[in-house]
Order: structure tokens, then C-alpha cells, then sequence
């Protein structure tokens, strides 16, 4: 016996969502044999844009039973029956919750007619309810609305009962280890089935081939498995609109972490929430005025030639060159501390020779500026992290320049490396970024001694 469902909600995500509507067919296989339908009061607002949807407004509900008052009913109805919607996971979910709230466990084995359909029903375009019903002639009337969604889902129902193979596929869906009542409505189990248990980063994308969202795992499998379980609302809404899974091997945690954040970046994607901010690098300089006097300077990254340290906001510039100002006796107005005066006064910096009041010989001023140049160049170091390969033949690299990561790559064990430059025929490039430089950092510090140092390439 089947229990085949449809409800409407208030559409405040999964555990904030109120139940406005709901419509129930008992259904034995071959007819309907029993019927229970009724609207429900949310005890809470109905937003404008649901009722414009469904065509149910505050006032249509207000005098209907509350969910307490008719959760017997649902108890009952579909008791010792097999839960049926399209897309069950979201109506199934719903229900489950608001009966959790009133202290009751609802639990129900699970079929999803949208899975059902791309199995028994394939090569259409949309699996959408509505659009599967125009494309295989099941009348639909009074869509959005529970009774009307529930009764085409009922006869939609009864086509995949018929359809070839459907023995074989209902067995396999109501098998408890087949995973496919946990799996997204639109995902094929075939894009579930291929996915490996090793490290690396996965790609959601929605019907569209637009990917929706980025993770990183050391076990791609089961971190994606996780999702499909997880009923936070953010998760399942990702699921609902997740078509296919893509992903790529890192053999690592360390390059997972950094391909992860790469990407992120690049493709900006919906689901994702952290990494996904722009920061902007500012680096620091020196030039050379009209009066032959150097400064030094810091400027978006764009517009600073040949920086020397590239840092992340203009506060950490200016703290790190406050720094170098009294380690090495520079001037605060040409390190550009102090803008628009005559001679220096910065309250913190009293160590300026007087180059500003022309009371130091220029040139040895400006040697104490190459100085300082000089030892921010040598605080910057070249070293390159060994990690583990895709597989037993290879093993992959994280290079770093100037302190600076540059990217990684992967090298068949057989190959010999004897210099840094050998490396940069299998490096994949990448973006040197807040973000990379924080976990190539926290990678160091967890695992000290495993960075190679290389001959730094700074001059003297």
C-alpha cells in the first residue's frame, strides 16, 4: 500500500517551514481506495510571494485546524504504508520535522517518483511534475495546491508501476542499503556510484552543468554521502537542485585544501559561503623622487612596481613598515607615514636622521633604505612541500617562491629532479592568495621539517 503525498508550506527553509496544505491518496497499485486532504493553519504568516505561487493566503488558513488538531489523521492514513512524493525527500522532511516538534516520531520507508521516473521514464528534458505530466498526457489541475499536485503524482504513480523493469527497480529502491531514498531527487545513481574513496576535491552542479558548489574531502564518497544526509537547510536545498558530481583526485589533504580554495574562487559558487570573498593585495615599494630621495610605500598590488611583500589590508601595511622604519632609521614622511607635512612628528617613530630636515647626507639615507629592501627580500623564502600522489606511481608538490605559493603539480616517481626549475614543467600555476598562504602556514606548522628549502633567488 502506498501513501502518495503532497503538501504546501510557508517556504522558510526546511525546519522553519509551516505545512499550509496537505493532500494524501492512499493508493493499492491499482486504484485509490482512500482519501484525506486539508488545509492547516501555520500559526504564522504566509509570505506574499508563497501565496502568489500557491494561491493560499493568511485568510484561508486562519479558521483551518491547526497541525495537532488533524496529526492523528496523518498518523493513521498512512500508517503501514510506503511514503510516495515527488521529490520525497523534501516533503517527507517537512512532515517529519513539524511532527518532531509536537513530540512524535514519524517514520515511513521512502519512494521518490522524480528518481523513479529518470529510471523507468528516461531521455526527457525536465523531471519536473508539471512538465513530465504534459509530456506524458497525466492531467494536472490546480497546481501548487496539495489534492491537485498529489492526484497527478497518484497517476504518474500508476505509469511507473507498468512501466518495463519496474519490478526490478521498486526492489532496488525499497532495498535499505541501496542508499536511493537518501540520494538528490535529480542525481543519477550512476554520478553517486563512480565517485572514489580517496582524497581530492568534488564539484555539485545542477541540471545545467553549472556547478552550484565546491568541497574538499579525504574521502570524496563518503564526505559527499554526508550531504545527502545532512538536514540542515542550505544542504537540502544543495540537494534538491544537484543534478551530477564531479571531481578531481589530490592524493592529499594539502592540495585538496588549495584546489578546493582555487576553485571556489574561480567559479564563485552559489552554495558556497566561505572563500568566496575578494580580497585585495596590497604590496609594499620604493621609487625614487625628483630630488633623488627614495620612499618607501605600499599601494593595491596592481599599482605597486616590483613589490617587495605583498600583504592583505592597508593596516598590516602600514604596522609592517612602521617596523622597518625604526629598525632601520628611516623617515616617516618618505616612508609615507605622514603625508603632507615638512618634517616628520610621527608619534611612535622618533628615529629619523633628519633626511627630512636636510640634515642627513642623501646618500646615506637612501643606503639604509636598500638596506631595509634588502632585508625584507631576505626574509622571503623558496621551499617545496613533497606530499602524496593520485596513485602508487606518482607523488605531487606545492611550490612556494618568495614566499609566495605559485602552485602544485604531480611527478611520476621514476622521474629525476635534480634542480627547481625541472619542477616547473609539471606545475599547475595557481593563485597566491590569503587564504592559500593561511593553509600552506597551518600545514607547516603541523607538520615542521616536511618544506625543502631551495636556493633563494634574491639578490644580495
Amino acid at each position: 500500500m502506498y501513501s502518495i503525498v503532497d503538501i504546501e508550506t510557508t517556504g522558510n527553509g526546511i525546519k522553519g517551514n509551516k505545512i499550509t496544505e496537505i493532500s494524501i491518496f492512499i493508493y493499492d497499485g491499482y486504484e485509490i481506495v482512500d482519501e484525506f486532504t486539508s488545509l492547516v493553519n501555520p500559526e504564522c504568516e504566509i509570505p506574499y510571494f508563497i501565496t502568489g505561487l500557491t494561491g493560499i493566503d493568511n485568510d484561508m488558513v486562519r479558521d483551518a485546524p491547526k497541525l495537532e488538531e488533524i496529526v492523528e489523521d496523518i498518523l493513521k492514513i498512512t500508517e503501514n504504508t510506503i511514503f510516495v512524493a515527488h521529490s520525497v525527500n523534501f516533503d517527507y522532511n517537512v512532515i517529519k520535522n513539524e511532527l518532531q516538534l509536537l513530540g512524535l516520531d514519524f517514520i515511513r520507508k521512502k519512494l521518490c517518483t522524480v528518481r523513479l521516473s529518470r529510471k523507468l521514464l528516461p531521455g526527457y528534458h525536465s523531471y519536473s511534475l508539471g512538465k513530465l505530466c504534459s509530456s506524458l498526457g497525466i492531467p494536472l489541475t490546480d497546481r501548487h495546491r496539495a489534492r491537485g499536485d498529489a492526484h497527478a503524482t497518484t497517476l504518474l504513480f500508476k505509469k511507473l508501476l507498468r512501466a518495463d523493469g519496474a519490478d526490478e527497480v521498486f526492489k532496488s529502491f525499497l532495498n535499505s542499503r541501496s542508499q536511493e531514498a537518501t540520494l538528490p531527487s535529480s542525481l543519477p545513481r550512476e554520478a553517486f556510484e563512480k565517485l572514489p574513496t580517496a582524497p581530492g576535491v568534488y564539484y555539485f552542479k545542477d541540471g545545467k552543468g553549472k556547478i552550484i558548489y565546491v568541497g574538499k574531502a579525504i574521502n570524496i564518497k563518503k564526505r559527499i554521502l554526508s550531504h545527502f544526509y545532512d538536514k540542515k537547510t542550505k544542504e537540502i536545498q544543495l540537494c534538491q537542485v544537484t543534478a551530477d558530481i564531479d571531481f578531481e583526485l589530490s592524493g592529499s589533504e594539502l592540495l585538496a585544501l588549495l584546489m578546493e580554495s582555487n576553485a571556489i574562487k574561480h567559479h564563485y559558487p552559489e552554495f558556497n559561503r566561505a572563500q568566496k570573498r575578494k580580497i585585495q593585495p596590497y604590496g609594499i615599494f620604493s621609487y625614487e623622487d625628483r630630488n633623488g630621495i627614495m620612499h618607501l610605500a605600499f599601494n593595491k598590488l596592481k599599482m605597486a612596481p616590483n613589490s617587495v611583500l605583498t600583504l592583505y589590508n592597508p593596516t598590516d601595511c602600514r604596522l609592517f613598515i612602521e617596523e622597518v622604519c625604526k629598525s632601520f632609521r628611516l623617515c616617516p614622511k618618505y616612508c609615507h607615514l605622514q603625508e603632507n607635512v615638512k618634517t616628520c612628528s610621527h608619534y611612535r617613530i622618533e628615529t629619523c636622521d633628519g633626511i627630512c630636515r636636510e640634515e642627513e647626507d642623501l646618500a646615506l639615507y637612501n643606503e639604509k633604505v636598500l638596506l631595509a629592501l634588502n632585508h625584507i627580500r631576505a626574509q622571503k623564502e623558496n621551499f617545496v612541500i613533497k606530499e602524496k600522489g593520485r596513485n602508487t606511481e606518482e607523488e605531487s608538490f606545492v611550490l612556494v617562491k618568495n614566499s609566495a605559493y605559485v602552485g602544485y603539480g604531480f611527478i611520476n616517481r621514476e622521474e629525476t629532479i635534480t634542480a627547481e626549475h625541472e619542477l616547473e614543467t609539471f606545475l599547475v600555476p595557481q593563485n597566491n592568495t590569503l587564504e592559500t598562504e593561511s593553509i600552506i602556514k597551518s600545514y607547516i606548522s603541523k607538520n615542521p621539517g616536511k618544506e625543502l628549502l631551495l636556493e633563494s633567488n634574491c639578490e644580495d
